[in-house]
């Protein structure tokens, strides 16, 4: 453990480390040093300050002549030259020489053929609480056993960028350096930033070197058959909410891999939005919120120490880290057997998509390339309603390497397995964000379930020519006219004027980002009525 910091290029360390410590001294070592408080129910609440979710502007990879060719650069990939990431790198080492520091070793990747190992050094106790209940845990064994590590990553939000001099945008960065193999993520106290540089990692590493498909996606199984379901989709479209099922062990609640043998967890916790949360609409994760967990920026009664997870007064971007053992029936390890089925998760805020439906092969590939939704408010800074958006592979933000890539991984995927594929709208009906209301949870997780234990094989199905969707007219637990759009909506020439609007746009996002996919892609989306 020793020579831990010095690999990291920490020479001459003056402070105080702490390695692998366990949940409850993290915890101690936070409350002495003030970075939190302690909820009724013992969970650790802290306050991220001025950035309450993820800046992706902030975020840069270098460009070293080793990753030049195979990075997508441009507004999501960010450039960064060898010598300016020197520069930057020596301050935040210099900065780091003589603070108090946690250290925590650990894996990334349930299945250990394919798992990468990480050190990640914090200058806060809490967030080195965060990755130590968001990571997969080394036993003793593989502790004593751990070696060199494969990536490093240095936090420090105590350290701000003179973005001039820096030349970062602002006093916040989030650096990658995949020849390096080192992160640098300073002037952000936001412990998303820390988890998402561990998924673009394995977002570069798994195709390239393992030809395995990295997924922005949640997971869970059947505990009878084995079954596995997955589902894609970004923040605040019901990945961790609709996957964490009490009739369904949980694989994983955000990332995963899809091998040749089927899928893996690369985490070992679950970061799950909290605003709004409830002991009846998401009864497993407001029990999950207990000693270890910790929660950022809800509000907390000063008397009483209860959260008010209703308050978004700091952020609708609440949140909580715990490990993924606190979900009664977790799958430990993360690992199960190929998708049965494949769901994409969108939150429309147009409110024109219909609420489930199912596509084919094609129309898979198209939705997956397109990324659709709305981001949520608070999950990135500056979002304060949803706004529609396309974030390729549902997961853009995280995805360092061309879509080309990803997008064969997975249709070489679904054609091998005959995987069947469904769209879930997670967001408005009724009308358009404003005007209609948000999908009922229980509408979604009925269709959900249906989806998938067989009950939608044998239904129905009209075919909706403008989105090129395959629309169940009946399924268990779910009123037959919330399945189509247009019947929810009072004024059914807005409707069509509205799914319209939406056609085009999904047109015109696909002729700009993806001119070069096959034709029988390109045909397979959204065609506005003319």
């Amino acid at each position: 453990m020793e020579k831990t910091l010095e690999y990291a290029g920490i020479k001459n360390y003056t402070g105080k480390a702490h390695y692998n410590l366990c949940p409850a001294k993290l915890v101690e070592y936070a409350l002495k040093r003030k970075e939190g408080l302690l909820t009724d129910q013992g969970a650790l609440v802290v306050k991220t300050g001025k950035y309450t979710g993820r800046s992706p502007h902030d975020k840069f990879i270098v460009d070293t002549p080793e990753v030049h060719e195979q990075i997508a650069w441009g507004d999501v990939n960010v450039a960064m030259s060898v010598e300016h990431y020197n520069a930057l790198k020596d301050k935040v080492l210099e900065y780091m020489s003589d603070k108090e520091l946690f250290v925590f070793k650990g894996f990334a990747g349930a299945d250990k053929k394919y798992r990468r190992k990480f050190t990640v050094i914090n200058e806060l106790a809490c967030q080195n609480l965060f990755i130590h209940q968001l990571l997969i845990r080394p036993t003793k064994e593989e502790l004593y056993n751990f070696g060199l590590t494969d990536y490093t990553i240095l936090v420090a939000p105590g350290f701000h960028c003179i973005s001039e001099v820096d030349h970062t945008n602002s006093e916040a960065a989030i650096i990658i350096n995949f020849t390096e193999r080192t992160v640098i993520i300073v002037g952000s106290q936001y412990s998303g930033e820390i988890k998402k540089s561990v998924f673009t990692i394995m977002n570069y590493c798994m195709p390239l070197q393992e030809n395995i498909l990295p997924m922005h996606c949640s997971a869970n199984m059947d505990p009878d058959t084995g079954e596995t379901a997955i589902f894609f989709g970004l923040s605040g479209t019901g990945k961790t909410t609709l996957s964490t099922d009490p009739n369904r062990m949980l694989i994983g609640d955000d990332e995963h891999g899809w091998s040749e043998e089927g899928i893996f967890n690369f985490e070992g916790g679950c970061y799950a939005k909290t605003i709004n949360l409830s002991p009846t609409g998401e009864p497993d994760i407001y029990r999950a919120i207990r000693f270890g967990s910790e929660l950022e920026n809800v509000v907390v009664d000063a008397k009483t120490r209860q959260p008010d997870y209703d308050d978004g007064t700091l952020t609708e971007n609440t949140r909580v880290g715990y490990p993924i053992e606190y979900i009664q029936n977790a799958q430990i390890p993360g690992v199960g057997g190929v998708p049965k089925v494949v769901i994409f998760l969108t939150a429309d805020a147009f409110g024109v998509l219909p609420p489930i439906s199912r596509l084919d092969h094609d129309a898979a590939m198209y939705q997956f390339v397109t990324g659709f939704t709305s981001k949520v408010a608070g999950t990135e800074r500056g979002i304060s309603e949803p706004q529609p958006t396309f974030s390729t592979l549902f997961g853009e933000p995280f995805m360092p390497l061309d879509p080309g890539i990803y997008a064969q991984l997975l249709g070489s995927r679904l054609e091998a397995y005959g995987t069947k594929v469904y769209l879930v709208n997670t967001g408005w009906n009724g009308g358009p964000y404003g005007i209609g209301s948000r999908m009922k949870l229980s509408y979604t997780r009925a269709m959900v379930t249906a989806a998938v234990n067989g009950s939608l094989d044998n239904v129905i199905y009209y075919y909706d020519s403008r989105f090129n969707l395959h629309v169940p007219q009946s399924c268990p637990g779910v009123p037959e006219y919330v399945l189509n759009p247009k019947d929810t909506w009072a004024n059914k020439e807005a409707y069509e004027d509205m799914a319209n609007e939406l056609a085009m746009m999904f047109e015109a996002n696909f002729n700009t980002k993806y001119p070069h996919m096959p034709e029988n892609i390109r045909k397979a989306g959204p065609h506005p009525k003319k």
